[in-house]
């Protein structure tokens, strides 16, 4: 497996022992997790490695890294609570690939395109019983935090899958969608680094509320970055062409002016032919509709900076701060 690094934004951090100190934790997790999924079924052994070898940002468990750095992040329960929340975010991954039809994930083919609907659910199904093994061991208060996680995850599928109901607006569903889908579980993250790193239990709720506007931020990043780059390894407009509701396309139909009305009629034609889902591409490019949804993101993320003011200054702080420019500067 190749060697998980920090987002190369957290070198602007200037205590570099933290930053040595996170990357030390995170090559734990990374071998934790490893060991996670490794079975003794030959057929599970194989299917569950699958998305965790092709890689990933390991952004939930650098969060509970951080988190713990408020306290002691150097113990056994603080990498155990790291793993949970990444298999729980790979089990995710899983059923969304199903439910979307996605044919790649992470540069490499999905695996419902590779075993079929039934074991890419079933699989989803057992890394969560693995999450839910490891997590019965850390006590009472991850226990709780996983399930009220767990239940958030399966409602913001719920409700993205039946879209807004009559009279609710259709972006303010969306947002709700994003921090139940999303923030939910990296709010997690950051919550269980304090409660494992055995941080001052007054921290734990700025630190959710961050987590929280992080994750809505990161989502609402992904849906730029769908219109604007081919980085990630998916055609530029993918989601266009898939129907899946975004920000910049909900700030297109809430908007009045011709051009966004031309373009609607654009997209509501259909996008299967290359050169129309270009069109639509290059034409979406050019409204400001994009860049309020990047300007959104970038509220969401200062929001979270601005959660983190009951802690006191440290060079955790400034990395947390870092950890939500971050999110919204990337390009993949």
């Amino acid at each position: 497996m190749s060697k998980i690094v920090l987002p190369p934004q957290l070198r602007k951090v200037v205590d570099k022992n933290l930053i040595k100190s996170i990357q030390a934790g995170l090559e734990k997790v990374e071998v934790s997790l490893l060991e996670s999924v490794t079975h003794t079924d030959p057929v599970a052994n194989v299917t569950s490695r699958h998305l965790l070898e092709a890689g990933g940002k390991r952004l939930r468990p650098v969060l509970v890294l951080l988190g713990a750095s408020l306290g002691d992040c150097n113990n056994e329960q603080v990498t155990k609570a790291a793993v949970v929340v990444e298999l729980t975010h790979l089990a995710t991954l899983y059923h969304d690939d199903v439910m979307d039809r996605a044919p790649l994930r992470r540069g490499v083919p999905t695996a419902h395109e590779v075993w079929g609907n039934n074991v890419a659910i079933l699989t989803g199904d057992l890394l969560f019983a693995r999450a839910s093994q490891i997590v019965s061991r850390l006590g009472g208060k991850a226990l709780t935090l996983q399930a009220d996680t767990f239940e958030r995850l399966c409602l913001g599928q719920l409700h993205e899958t039946l879209g807004p109901q009559d009279n609710e607006d259709p972006i303010t569903h969306y947002l709700q969608v994003l921090a139940d889908k999303t923030g939910s579980l990296i709010a997690a993250s950051a919550e269980l680094g304090v409660v494992y790193g055995e941080a001052p239990d007054e921290y734990r709720e700025p630190m959710r509320i961050y987590g929280e506007k992080v994750g809505v931020a990161f989502q609402l990043i992904d849906d730029v970055i769908d219109i604007l780059s081919d980085a990630s390894g998916k055609t530029p407009g993918t989601d266009l062409r898939a129907g899946v509701p975004t920000m910049p396309t909900l700030l297109l139909r809430a908007s009045n002016d011709p051009e966004a009305k031309e373009l609607i009629e654009i997209i509501d034609g259909g996008l299967e032919d290359d050169a129309q889902l270009a069109l639509a591409v290059s034409k979406l490019r050019e409204h400001p509709a994009l860049e309020e949804a990047y300007q959104l993101a970038r509220t969401w993320a200062e929001d979270a900076v601005a959660a983190l003011a009951p802690l006191p200054e440290s060079p955790v702080k400034e990395a947390l701060k870092v950890f939500a420019e971050a999110v919204v500067d990337r390009e993949q």
